[in-house]
């Protein structure tokens, strides 16, 4: 099976002199949701933002390595490009146009995916009737949860093949949040899109991801389907808050490399 998403050994640099990822690879297989967890400045955005095409409008560019959508390689290809093969970006703080109706923000959406077919707002006020309430008011004025709605609606519009998400439980309360990524698992079940899920909140990615990837500095440390991840003790102690109280951060490529020097040194 062709994977959604392939990522081979990228190097990612900003300004010609910043390395934000050193030889990142993952694969989001079709029909599924991986997550990619790590700490703030890991390089899970600049991931998406590579896979999305937005690096060269924020004087990045992907230095090296290969981008592959269902088999194609993307690599240096503009985002509305991508939008328009069926890639949808789901950015951080959710990018609505504010001053336009949420009606008028899905229209909008559907109007920049030329080749795309009709846009279907229906079936975005069916997996979110709140939006479907407010059709006619200013986004705006939205509340943080219905905003993000309106972003992963945008995204919807155009029947997208994959679907980057990027931070959707940011700022949002724990009942939102749940609401959200109940949401996020529906679609992807009933619509068989793809997602790479970015997030802080480790538990809530896994909880709807098949696999996922935890990055440091720019490098995947560690990968697997979610049971795996949710039963490796250290995940749990570094990114699924189940060390003690007060206990220092430690970083898991770290802690890899304490151990492996243990077991030599025995």
């Amino acid at each position: 099976m062709t994977a959604a998403l392939s990522i081979e050994n990228i190097e990612v640099v900003y300004q010609h002199s910043v390395q934000a990822l050193r030889g990142m690879s993952i694969e989001v297989p079709e029909g599924q949701i991986v997550a990619l967890l790590g700490s703030n400045g890991a390089g899970k955005t600049s991931t998406l933002k590579a896979a999305g095409g937005i690096l060269p409008y924020e004087n990045g560019r992907v230095a090296s390595g290969r981008i592959r959508f269902f088999g194609e390689d993307t690599t240096g290809q503009m985002a509305y490009q991508l939008a328009r093969a069926g890639l949808a970006h789901v950015r951080e703080g959710r990018k609505i146009f504010g001053d336009l109706t949420v009606e008028d923000n899905l229209v909008a959406a559907g109007n920049a995916l030329a080749g795309r077919g009709a846009i279907d707002t229906e079936q975005v006020f069916r997996y979110f009737p709140r939006l479907h309430e407010r059709r006619k008011q200013l986004a705006g004025y939205l509340s943080g949860g219905e905003q993000q709605m309106l972003a992963i609606g945008r995204a919807l519009v155009g029947k997208p093949r994959l679907m980057l998400l990027d931070e959707p439980s940011l700022g949002l309360a724990p009942l939102v949040v749940k609401d959200i990524f109940d949401i996020i698992a529906r679609i992807n079940r009933e619509q068989g899109v793809a997602m790479l899920l970015v997030e802080q909140n480790a538990h809530v990615a896994l909880g709807v991801a098949h696999s996922g990837y935890i990055m440091e500095s720019g490098r995947i440390v560690i990968n697997g389907p979610t049971a795996r991840l949710l039963g490796d003790p250290d995940v749990q102690r570094f990114y699924l808050g189940a060390g003690e109280a007060g206990e220092e951060r430690v970083n898991y490529r770290d802690i890899k490399h304490y151990k492996r020097r243990k077991r030599w040194l025995s």
